[in-house]
């Protein structure tokens, strides 16, 4: 894959204004434009690092929102504030941000620890040495939750494959939906599930 180049669109230099002109000069093809929009000498490149920077503050601050939303609905759902983000090396306009995890019961399993992320793209979910596959960089968000545990060896998270076979909890691309997926996770009773599936 090509290596990417960023530039940055806020630093444009200011259009020229047009000169008052008592005619118009033609040539053969049409009227010569003499406004400039943008020099091409002036066009300041960002790096990768300053990209990814702009990226994660992007993601954090959805992060805030995102995880502000969830703890508003109910006093009995309560999810603990672990927000951080990752970008994509080699695609540092892309990332994900984790947003919060807990501890649940899935239909007919042991307790399960989950996290929810979404990230601003959307993707196949992969194995552990490419966790996203077929990435598609739309203007979509990618909301889902996996099933971690910790490593057996270096103890960091890693996802936890056991459940439903490749870990995935939910996925989906509507905020909503997502919304109630991870409030039924958190729901302590039938009596708050049953009021969150009619929303």
């Amino acid at each position: 894959m090509a290596k990417l180049r960023y530039y940055d669109a806020a630093e444009r230099a200011p259009a020229l204004a047009p000169k008052a002109a008592i005619h118009t000069e033609f040539l053969r093809t049409g009227r010569i434009d003499r406004r400039r929009h943008w020099i091409a000498e002036q066009r300041r490149y960002l790096t990768h690092d300053e990209v990814a920077e702009r990226t994660g503050r992007k993601l954090t601050a959805a992060g805030e929102t995102t995880h502000k939303r969830i703890n508003s609905f109910h006093a009995s759902i309560r999810f603990p504030k672990m927000i951080f983000h990752r970008t994509l090396a080699n695609s540092p306009h892309l990332g994900y941000c984790h947003v919060t995890g807990a501890r649940t019961h899935l239909a007919h399993s042991r307790e399960v620890t989950w996290a929810f992320y979404f990230a601003n793209f959307f993707s196949e979910l992969g194995d552990e040495t490419h966790f996203f596959d077929r990435i598609q960089p739309g203007y979509s968000r990618m909301y889902f939750a996996v099933a971690i545990e910790p490593d057996a060896y270096d103890r960091h998270m890693v996802v936890n494959r056991y459940v439903r076979g490749n870990g995935l909890i939910f996925r989906t691309q509507d905020p909503m939906i997502a919304l109630k997926n991870v409030l039924m996770l958190g729901a302590a009773d039938e009596a708050l599930r049953k009021i969150i599936r009619n929303l």
